[in-house]
């Protein structure tokens, strides 16, 4: 397993990434969320070795990473570091050599990733040639070719139409079946809570909230959505919960007293029928909101 423990690193006096720990497990998605400056890539590029620590470890398998070990890591940067003039199955296959791999091997998982990624006809097309959604697949492709033991990836959906990021996300599942633990950031919310096995969310450089989405989803506040036949405004008026809203027919209720929802049930059967009474599921944007706020 990756582990992150107490990562800091500061530029002049600014503290960017404050001692900032959380495990990334083997075979799982880690959803690696936060604003713009909230300190990601920074914690990123920490793990690789790419930017030296002023506090802190990286763990692997319980121990202090070596550079050995950072070398079988697949690793995305947010900038893309292609050769543009380069033909995209030749560089692709270079790349995986560096990392160890036959040439042979490489150039045939090279040409299956590029299939996979619509790209096979463009094998030998220059990088340049492609849009910016195609080079981000080359890049993506680039991280995953070389089988790594452990894939830390910087914004890998960005760019991608809906069909490519099926592909994608088919690609990881695939890589965390062997038990890879895999590290993305990503701005696309509803597209982390839909893949990520766990979420680690960061604000002004430190980790406000962690876990997996059943867990961060409990930790929030209990609602309600309660929806009556005539008007809900009554709820107003009722001990052990907060009124989040209420729109005519319908209220939404935080319960701040155990038990205060299956009064406010009670009420609403004496008072007439109810036509729908559940409860509300954060989304991971709300949870986002609520613990960077």
């Amino acid at each position: 397993m990756l582990e992150i423990k107490g990562l800091t690193r500061r530029f002049g006096d600014k503290t960017a990434v404050d001692h900032v720990s959380f495990p990334v497990p083997d075979g799982g998605l880690t959803g690696f969320v936060g604003g713009n400056g909230a300190g990601k890539t920074t914690t990123m590029r920490m793990v690789m070795g790419v930017l030296q620590a002023h506090d802190g470890e990286v763990l692997w398998d319980g121990r202090p990473i070596t550079a050995a070990q950072r070398r079988r890591i697949g690793y995305m940067p947010e900038e893309r570091g292609l050769y543009p003039k380069q033909a995209i199955a030749d560089q692709l296959v270079y790349l995986a050599t560096l990392r160890g791999m036959d040439p042979g091997a490489a150039r045939a998982a090279v040409m299956e990733h590029l299939e996979r990624f619509g790209l096979a006809e463009r094998a030998k097309d220059r990088v340049e040639k492609l849009s910016l959604g195609n080079q981000q697949r080359v890049q993506i492709i680039a991280a995953l070719v070389p089988q790594p033991d452990a894939l830390i990836l910087d914004e890998p959906f960005s760019g991608l139409d809906p069909t490519a990021v099926e592909s994608m996300a088919g690609l990881l599942r695939e890589h965390t079946s062997r038990g890879v633990p895999v590290l993305f950031s990503s701005h696309q919310l509803d597209l982390v809570d839909r893949l990520c096995d766990r979420l680690v969310i960061m604000a002004q450089g430190k980790v406000v909230t962690q876990g997996t989405a059943e867990e961060l989803r409990a930790g929030g506040p209990v609602r309600y959505e309660l929806v009556t036949a005539g008007d809900a405004g009554w709820v107003r008026d009722l001990p052990g919960i907060h009124v989040a809203d209420v729109d005519g027919r319908t209220a939404l209720l935080e319960v701040v007293e155990s038990g205060a929802e299956q009064r406010v049930l009670e009420q609403a059967l004496r008072r007439g029928p109810v036509e729908e009474f559940r409860r509300v599921v954060p989304r991971l944007s709300e949870i986002y909101q609520e613990a960077t706020s």
